[in-house]
């Protein structure tokens, strides 16, 4: 079995321990019920929260002709737990994803996809609203939009790395980047103030192949981008593993750094590692940056 269909199966296989464990969790608790957590305060949820432009997809009915009117533009007419229930995911699918450094062992892509849909298996059981962050498929809830997401998590880039763009993520929803980040990060630091300056939190996870870490490459190595793009032969790479090193944990503390600043959730996942407990990390990080 291939395709959106196997990558949907192996999803549901890792969430599917979840929801008893999560269901008595405190956070859990302190809510009204699962499927109506997303709401900020009890009481306060069918409030208006605020308009949106509207994506393709979005129902007439949900259009507010008045204030669209006023515009050349269409607008929703969204409600606070709307937004409040709604999460973005962005899943780099530049080359560099598709390393590994094992025959074993699944590139970085096959783990940061599994992991994106799983979450999302989670989210729409709970509830909530789960979309892409690009404009084409915003967030909705439903076994369809599984399919949906499924079936767009499947495609590659061309970049040779990638870059977020988070300017379509409903204003006050939560969002997901899932990326090596190995790539310029300018683009990721725009990306985040960009989403903070709409009240946009959410969670940034680092997906690394062991030999990323560990660096080790001795000898004559030659080192070409994914893409082959980029390309550097060296005799001595061993000579260079204390410089690579030290620009990995750079890249780590910026990251860590702009999460802090911007109110969203860092952590760094290797995919020799078990996926389910990076799963649990995330559910709990969509939940400590609830609006």
């Amino acid at each position: 079995m291939s395709g959106p269909a196997a990558l949907r199966h192996r999803a549901e296989g890792l969430a599917g321990p979840l929801p008893p464990l999560l269901a008595e969790a405190e956070h859990m608790a302190a809510t009204v019920m699962l499927g109506e957590h997303g709401r900020r305060r009890a009481g306060h949820g069918d409030e208006f929260w605020q308009y949106r432009p509207a994506h393709a997809g979005d129902a007439l009915r949900l259009i507010d002709w008045r204030r669209s009117g006023r515009s050349d533009a269409h607008f929703v007419r969204e409600r606070e737990w709307q937004a409040a229930q709604s999460v973005a995911l962005w899943v780099d699918d530049a080359r560099s994803m598709g390393f590994s450094g094992a025959r074993t062992r699944a590139p970085k892509a096959d783990r940061a996809r599994v992991l994106a849909l799983a979450l999302a298996v989670l989210l729409v059981r709970a509830g909530e609203r789960v979309g892409l962050a690009s404009a084409d498929l915003p967030p909705r809830s439903g076994q369809l939009q599984l399919m949906r997401l499924a079936g767009r998590l499947g495609d590659d880039g061309a970049a040779d790395y990638g870059a977020p763009d988070a300017v379509a993520i409903p204003a006050h929803a939560r969002a997901v980047f899932l990326s090596d980040f190995l790539g310029d990060i300018a683009p990721v630091e725009a990306a985040l103030t960009s989403a903070a300056d709409r009240g946009v939190k959410g969670a940034l996870v680092m997906v690394l192949d062991p030999v990323e870490e560990a660096f080790p490459f001795d000898g004559r190595t030659i080192f070409e981008s994914m893409g082959g793009g980029l390309r550097h032969e060296t005799l001595k790479a061993g000579d260079l593993r204390g410089r690579y090193l030290a620009r990995l944990a750079e890249r780590k503390d910026r990251l860590s750094e702009l999460a802090r600043l911007t109110g969203w959730q860092f952590t760094c996942h290797h995919t020799g590692d078990p996926a389910l407990g990076a799963l649990i990390w995330l559910y709990g990080a969509l939940d400590r940056v609830r609006p």
